[in-house]
């Protein structure tokens, strides 16, 4: 995707991860937790509005996420508690990460 996308390829772009968003039982996610691809999208930010920001390699956003921990890699206490609790998350996959929310 380019960073200068016009509003309806913006919002097609967005409608097509969208699409490709799933609730999943985080338990079939272990080996991209494994593999440190797993990556925690905070509950107060839209998930397909991560997926987009990340696929469209927009870093200064990224970076603001990240700083406020409202986008990072999956703790090793969050996933043991959502593997326990057999939690079904959200996620989409942006190669060759697949984001999660709960």
């Amino acid at each position: 995707m380019t960073a200068m996308l016009t509003t309806s390829e913006h919002e097609l772009a967005k409608a097509k991860l969208n699409l490709e968003t799933s609730q999943i039982p985080w338990r079939e996610l272990q080996r991209f937790f494994a593999s440190g691809l797993a990556i925690h999208v905070s509950e107060g930010l839209d998930l397909v509005e991560a997926a987009y920001q990340i696929a469209s390699d927009n870093k200064d956003q990224v970076e603001q996420w990240l700083n406020s921990r409202q986008v990072g890699q999956v703790s090793d206490q969050q996933a043991l508690t959502w593997y326990q609790a057999n939690t079904e998350v959200w996620a989409v996959v942006v190669k060759p990460w697949i984001l999660v929310q709960e």
